[in-house]
């Protein structure tokens, strides 16, 4: 079975390692007539264009840069960021085969059989995430009153910051995607002929205390999605330093090997090898990686230069709160 471990000790690239993986996953598809494989090497292909045409970033990142500059004077007394980025590497193979997983063990608890693989197949057309921008903001003390409660204001003004989003980047050639949600439990403060578009993980939390508003765009100039990731700062600590990223961890662990007790190995082949390259990752020492552009001392000292392991970073912006003086604040 080929997997991506085997790639990440040559010293190349990660477009080269791409390159390889997938011609290699898709050799090895066309000889053992594997559509699961095709649809892996074929997931890889994406990865790899964006990676070789970066082209349309340029313009993606300007117009999503307009929003930026909408804000900056919409909202002159909040601090902000702007960050963009393309999924890491091994995020996505990760990804990939987590789907993989999860359909097969959904459908097995549920029907009490395997589904076939064109049932798996047409269930991995869901990645609309590989290119994300992620809005943080935040309220600075100075610009609220002791009766004001800090993260009540920063929640109605990142609602509000919300509803605004889609009709804007509509404009500017992005198309809002619903989110697929049958059972919509968003927030009041989303506007109603928009909360189909939205995942409100702020008004349902995940269980691990992940907090964040999650919307995807189709660019239409670059012909690919998009998603856009809203939170507070004190959403995104959590997420990013705080227990939701441990627990969030240590809880898919812990899901993935309750998927493997409940199909034991050899009954369902596809799902042995998503689960076989997910777990060899997960267990991946990263300081014995050699990956061009990329240094681990372990798995938390990592300086990834090259999108392996924490993605490639393509829009970094950042705006400073006016703080209320009498000067500015005759001028606002």
């Amino acid at each position: 079975m080929i997997k991506l471990n085997d790639y990440l000790f040559s010293g190349d690239t990660v477009l080269k390692i791409l390159l390889q993986y997938s011609a290699d996953l898709k050799n090895e598809a066309i000889k053992q007539h594997n559509s699961i494989d095709m649809a892996h090497s074929n997931f890889l292909i994406q990865i790899i264009e964006i990676l070789e045409h970066t082209e349309f970033l340029t313009s993606q990142s300007q117009r999503i840069n307009e929003f930026y500059m909408y804000m900056a004077k919409k909202y002159p007394f909040l601090a902000f960021t702007f960050k963009g980025r393309i999924k890491s590497l091994i995020r996505a193979e990760e990804k990939f085969n987590g789907y993989i997983l999860e359909y097969i063990h959904d459908y097995y608890i549920a029907n009490g059989k395997y589904p076939n693989e064109t049932e798996i197949k047409n269930n991995l057309n869901c990645f609309r995430d590989l290119i994300a921008y992620r809005i943080v903001i935040s309220l600075p003390q100075c610009h609220l009153s002791e009766q004001d409660d800090r993260e009540e204001q920063e929640l109605k003004l990142l609602y509000e910051i919300a509803n605004v989003i889609p009709e804007f980047l509509e404009e500017r050639g992005f198309t809002a995607e619903s989110s697929g949600l049958p059972d919509r439990n968003v927030s009041g403060y989303l506007s109603e002929n928009i909360q189909p578009y939205y995942r409100d993980y702020v008004q349902t939390p995940r269980t691990s205390g992940y907090r964040s508003l999650h919307i995807t765009f189709y660019d239409n100039f670059a012909r690919c999605y998009t998603e856009l990731q809203l939170r507070t700062k004190d959403m995104d600590d959590l997420a990013e330093i705080g227990r939701a990223n441990h627990i969030g961890y240590e809880k898919q662990q812990e899901e993935n090997r309750a998927k493997r007790d409940m199909i034991p190995e050899g009954e369902c082949k596809i799902f042995d090898e998503a689960y076989e390259r997910l777990i060899r990752l997960q267990k991946l020492d990263l300081s014995s990686v050699n990956v061009n552009m990329f240094m681990a001392y372990n798995n938390q000292l990592i300086n990834d230069g090259c999108g392996l392991f924490r993605g490639r970073q393509i829009l970094p912006f950042e705006h400073l709160s006016r703080f209320q003086d009498d000067r500015i604040g005759n001028s606002l």
